[in-house]
């Protein structure tokens, strides 16, 4: 039993680390222009961020490789913020827009970036290991609402419920 058990426990593991089907990645990445801090302008709803406002990510380097994910937001609920630390490693081809990420422990999710200002890295849109993560970001708490349109269109196509898209409040 335990070789079974094994096998379906390293494949959920993995498939959590995984892109949805038909969703590519971004190609030509850098991930030193990515670092910094990114504002989430507009998320689909789960359980870790419900109810926040001003949300935004920090990515910096690690000691020992990789990067320190810093995400924060305000409960608006509790009056209070909220701080989540973890770490990220890249994974597939070195110019791909693709992490994994965690925040307990050995466990690892899906970080897809699927679209990005490949100029300025200003916005970027990123979804997790299946449709139901899909988040819109920017380097400052608003973006141009002809951009955010057109990533909200591109996420349609792929896929994604957009209907369901939450916008942030940062004021």
């Amino acid at each position: 039993m335990r070789g079974p058990m094994l096998v379906v426990l390293v494949f959920l593991v993995w498939s959590c680390t995984g892109v949805p089907d038909g969703v590519p990645t971004v190609r030509g990445f850098q991930l030193e222009r990515y670092l910094g801090t990114w504002y989430e302008i507009a998320r689909l709803d789960h359980a870790f961020e419900r109810g926040l406002e001003r949300v935004t990510a920090t990515y910096t380097p690690r000691a020992g490789g990789g990067i320190v994910v810093a995400n924060r937001g305000f409960d608006a609920g509790t009056r209070a913020w909220r701080e989540a630390t973890g770490k990220a490693f890249p994974v597939g081809e070195p110019d791909e827009g693709r992490l994994k990420v965690s925040f307990f422990g050995p466990f690892y999710g899906g970080y897809n970036i699927i679209a990005l200002d490949t100029e300025g890295y200003e916005w970027a849109m990123v979804c997790g290991p299946s449709r139901r993560y899909l988040w819109i970001l920017a380097r400052t708490p608003a973006l141009d609402p002809e951009v955010r349109e057109r990533l909200v269109a591109r996420a349609r196509s792929l896929g994604f419920p957009t209907d369901q898209l939450i916008a942030v409040r940062h004021d």
